[in-house]
């Protein structure tokens, strides 16, 4: 199976403490197949830096522009037909 590092005493990934002889981290599942280092960016949780501007992350992932808000009229139109239609059948049959 080859040899396998020791786990470490606190998790790198979640900062939770592991048992010894553990395989995986309790809380967060973390191992050495999956991400246990000590790599600083993999300890972070690859988390946004701080200068992260959300602002720009919702425009570029959604676009610019505000959305039309309410329902436009040929909805309307298409709803009042359908109840004509469906009374009109209901009623005389």
């Amino acid at each position: 199976m080859g040899f396998r590092p020791p786990a470490p005493e606190i998790c790198p990934i979640c900062g939770e403490d592991v048992p010894p002889g553990a395989r995986a981290c309790p809380e967060c599942g973390a191992d050495h197949e999956t991400g246990w280092t000590d790599d600083e960016n993999q300890a972070a949780g690859d988390l946004p830096d701080e200068d992260f501007d959300y602002e720009a992350f919702i425009e570029r992932e959604f676009g610019s522009g505000a959305r039309p808000t309410g329902i436009r009229p040929i909805w309307w139109v298409t709803a009042i037909i359908l109840v004509i239609a469906f009374l009109g059948v209901y009623l005389f049959r």
